[in-house]
């Protein structure tokens, strides 16, 4: 036990060593990527509503969604305060650019500091979207069905909205968790309320209000696919608490091989793994940090970091493969739980454990 724990400690100092000058925030890289994709949204919005042509209306709008879905990740940096370093900064604007899409981002922050806590340790995750076998066993059969369906249910149903409702939930169940959740939950509430209220009476006052909802519902829908599909391929199917906490985040979280403009638009985040082990690296750093990491992993004859290839081949494979989160697979040596397959119809086998059917 004793050497092991040895091993353990050395790995984690070794970890921190290498990726020690890596943790420096540059604020001009920050502002530069928050203010390039949002001149691009503000723009595209501009387009919509000066063009009186509905084809262009629409068609601005859905660009303009895909570029806030992009900005909006920017906030995710701020709840870090990686992405400027400049606390005031981090602290203010993402709720000025999370209310208009009624993101309660006050919440969300407070929540996310409890999934890197827990994600891969504790099922309490708040984040955490993949069901348990248990959870499953005792689910009513239309929730057994939303099992089966749940990515495609999750990114192109639920959406936007989805994510909001859920988050407002986890807000208020772990208010007695969190000391200070239910001023953040207030904050948001009164935020989006005197926002919406202005931009509402500006609508009402021009005419637009069949146009206003219409610019939202679409933006509503393209930022989800973006926010949904990013949270579900972040840890589905990768739950398991590994030797330390370090350790455990570089094996329960997902890296996606894409280009790099791609990994620009995410926020580094296509390197989860790595940003969940060092979170207060920035996104521009996390490339190298993934590279160095996976030496320290190779010389202790640890598994190495997987790479994923794509968002979309990533996102298609998994959500025709929807499963459960069973018990811990001593064949694995990451101590990654079995993932149990769910299936419609017949009952079989599978490497690893019964599939389950619906």
């Amino acid at each position: 036990m004793g050497d092991r724990t040895v091993t353990v400690n050395s790995i984690a100092q070794e970890l921190q060593q290498v990726t020690e000058d890596l943790h420096q925030v540059n604020s001009t890289i920050g502002l530069l990527r928050f203010s390039l994709l949002g001149s691009i949204f503000l723009g595209l919005v501009i387009l919509a509503w000066s063009v009186p042509n509905n084809i262009v209306f629409v068609s601005a709008t859905i660009l303009a969604g895909v570029f806030y879905g992009f900005w909006l990740i920017c906030t995710h940096d701020m709840a870090h305060q990686t992405l400027t370093g400049w606390q005031w900064f981090d602290n203010i604007i993402p709720r000025l650019m999370s209310w208009p899409m009624l993101w309660p981002y006050s919440v969300y922050a407070q929540l996310h500091r409890l999934h890197h806590s827990w994600n891969g340790i504790d099922l309490r995750d708040p984040e955490r979207l993949q069901w348990t076998w248990q959870e499953y066993q005792q689910a009513h059969p239309l929730m057994r069905w939303y099992v089966r369906h749940q990515w495609l249910g999750d990114i192109f149903i639920l959406g936007g909205i989805g994510l909001i409702i859920k988050t407002f939930i986890k807000g208020v169940r772990f208010q007695n968790t969190v000391a200070n959740m239910r001023r953040q939950i207030m904050l948001d509430v009164m935020g989006m309320l005197f926002v919406h209220s202005i931009m509402l009476m500006l609508a009402i006052f021009q005419g637009e209000i069949l146009r206003y909802l219409l610019f939202w519902l679409i933006l509503e829908r393209v930022i989800g696919i973006i926010a949904q599909t990013r949270d579900h391929l972040e840890h589905y199917a990768l739950w398991g608490k590994f030797t330390s906490h370090q350790l455990t985040q570089l094996y329960a979280c997902r890296n996606i091989q894409t280009s790099s403009l791609v990994g620009w638009l995410m926020g580094g985040l296509d390197y989860h793994a790595v940003h969940h082990t060092f979170p207060n690296i920035p996104f521009n750093q996390l490339p190298e940090a993934f590279a160095r990491i996976q030496n320290v992993l190779q010389k202790h004859n640890l598994p190495l970091m997987k790479l994923e290839l794509g968002y979309l081949k990533s996102t298609y494979w998994l959500s025709c493969h929807p499963s459960l989160i069973g018990e811990v697979d001593s064949s694995d040596t990451t101590n990654r739980h079995r993932m149990i397959p769910v299936i419609t119809g017949g009952r079989g086998q599978e490497a690893g454990g019964d599939t389950v059917s619906l």
